[in-house]
């Protein structure tokens, strides 16, 4: 049984042949209906499955150049996942089946695309160094900085559990401080896009470089100079770090 992978939906009525760009090499052309198209490859209709862990990432990387490609060629996309694959049946071919399903969610599709017409995500992790955090709190704070006091003058069994509490105070108040941060940088990276998400956190392979904004933002594929000023700012204070990255086609909005 025949099937036709789906890398993206376009916004386009003619029939383009892109070549021979897609997964293992097959030749990728696109499904017109209306104003909308679907970018495919033809294939069997089952998913692409491997127990390689490199051929998945080479299949899941050609993935996402075919949609690149697709972006700067028809200018807004509507990306979908890998292994999305429209099949036939006994009475529908693959082709008749990805019209319909363009058909069918046609109004959706339409709205969508106009929502990302001519748009890029943009990534925003802010980062902030936890001992620098940590510091600027024991000055800051009058417990911590009796308790640090109070421990200088215990025994050492004593001084002990002064510092378990100590740390337990830290640790929530570095929490608290670490939501009102996330609160006002959202508040100011918000009104110079059209939206954005809030994502998971992730990872540093530095234990004190800590992410704790991690934003998918969607605005001009040109970017906003007002954004950028906006993050330079934060990127300036001290204790904390901005990475910004992008464009590229709006997988988190669609």
């Amino acid at each position: 049984m025949k099937g036709r992978y789906l890398y993206c939906i376009v916004k386009g009525n003619k029939s383009v042949n892109l070549g021979k760009i897609g997964i293992e090499g097959n030749n990728v052309y696109t499904v017109p209906y209306k104003d909308l198209s679907a970018v495919v490859h033809d294939c069997h209709a089952e998913l692409y499955q491997s127990e390689n862990e490199e051929i998945l990432k080479g299949w899941v990387s050609t993935h996402q150049k075919v949609v690149d490609i697709a972006w700067e060629r028809f200018g807004t996309v509507l990306p979908f996942g890998f292994d999305t694959i429209i099949m036939g049946d006994g009475l529908t071919s693959p082709e008749e089946n990805m019209k319909n399903c363009l058909k069918q969610d046609y109004d959706s599709f339409k709205t969508k695309i106009e929502k990302v017409g001519n748009k890029g995500e943009y990534g925003v992790q802010i980062f902030w160094d936890s001992e620098v955090m940590a510091q600027n709190l024991a000055e800051e704070s009058v417990e911590i900085k009796k308790l640090n006091e109070e421990i200088k003058s215990k025994p050492r069994g004593l001084a002990y559990m002064y510092r378990q509490k100590l740390e337990g105070i830290l640790k929530k108040e570095m929490e608290n401080k670490a939501d009102r941060y996330f609160k006002e940088f959202y508040d100011k990276i918000k009104p110079h896009v059209d939206d954005l998400r809030v994502e998971k956190t992730k990872k540093t392979e530095d234990k004190n470089k800590q992410m704790f904004i991690n934003l998918s933002c969607l605005l001009t594929k040109d970017g906003s100079r007002e954004l950028g000023d906006e993050l330079e700012k934060i990127d300036a204070l001290e204790g904390f770090s901005v990475r910004y990255t992008g464009p590229w086609p709006p997988y988190s909005f669609v």
